[in-house]
């Protein structure tokens, strides 16, 4: 990565999770959809980030919305999760013919499709991880599985709404 890629890599991690932070924490729809912005951190990162760094970022992107959250290590956890399992789902999913590691995971990118795919899978990743660790047991099974459900499906339509805002 050339030094002005790691400058804006970082100024968009700060945008990210000022957002989060500040704005979308308060943004919940009917008391089941979640916006978590901030995994977007980890997911438009570049794909020649090697894997113990990612790892390492996903921890202190997760770690950092834990203490503004006061959730111990929830988020953290599912963030990491979501990290360990991007390698995988980039392999499966992602159709692009000579896949190097310069690869750009954005909108302009990918395309609509592919990108749309590669966020809902990893968002699904963190947030069954998340919710099922905030529920912390199966008796809410089912309102755990709405929340999932419906909190996936903000958080990548608010993704890929950024995404079609901003310029790459």
């Amino acid at each position: 990565m050339t030094f002005r890629e790691i400058v804006s890599t970082a100024f968009l991690f700060l945008l990210y999770l000022t957002l989060q932070i500040l704005l979308v924490r308060n943004l919940v729809l009917f008391d089941y959809a979640f916006c978590f912005i901030y995994i977007a951190c980890i997911l438009l990162l570049p794909n020649e980030t090697s894997f113990s760094w990612l790892l390492l970022i996903a921890f202190a992107t997760g770690f950092v919305v834990d203490i503004f959250y006061n959730t111990p290590g929830m988020h953290a956890a599912a963030t990491v999760l979501m990290a360990f399992c991007r390698p995988l789902v980039v392999r499966s999913q992602i159709d692009v013919p000579g896949l190097e590691s310069r690869i750009e995971f954005s909108l302009n990118e990918l395309g609509t499709g592919a990108f749309f795919r590669y966020v809902f899978i990893l968002a699904l990743i963190h947030h069954t991880a998340l919710f099922f660790i905030e529920a912390s047991s199966l008796t809410l099974f089912i309102p755990t599985l709405i929340r999932v459900g419906a909190s996936t499906l903000f958080t990548t339509f608010s993704i890929v709404l950024i995404q079609f805002f901003t310029r790459n």
